[in-house]
């Protein structure tokens, strides 16, 4: 009989620590493409960020983005937006906008909301991109 206590305990706290990652998922919101757009359309007070280099942001990007890049200083850059802002990020696949979204939801970001599939299903859902270039 305590063998049985002791194999459902252990079960109880693995599968107690697969369900771990749920909890992060809920900082931030991962949204297609449309879904996106809807959603920094209503925002109120919502800022588009490209977490890109400078180098593809200045071939294209979302229109009114501004680049912070992943690779720079993050920590400045939380310092300068208010806590009440709705942010929306991108990059080009999708997983630096996710690692952003989670170092901002640890900074007390509430409202964060990053592009499921980045940039590239941005374009193959049809949606209007800059191409403008930018010089530095």
């Amino acid at each position: 009989m305590r063998i049985y206590f002791f194999i459902v305990l252990l079960i109880l706290l693995f599968s107690n620590k697969s369900t771990g990652q749920v909890a992060d998922s809920l900082k931030f919101r991962s949204l297609p493409p449309k879904e996106f757009l809807e959603a920094f359309q209503k925002a109120e007070k919502g800022i588009m960020i490209d977490v890109r280099e400078f180098f593809e942001y200045k071939t294209s990007r979302l229109k009114n983005a501004i680049n912070i890049p992943s690779s720079g200083d993050l920590d400045c850059a939380a310092d300068t937006i208010a806590r009440n802002d709705d942010l929306f990020f991108y990059c080009t696949s999708g997983f630096r906008s996710k690692r952003v979204a989670k170092f901002f939801s640890g900074k007390g970001f509430a409202k964060i909301y990053s592009l499921d599939g980045g940039i590239m299903a941005w374009r193959k859902a049809g949606l209007p991109v800059e191409k403008k270039r930018i010089k530095k």
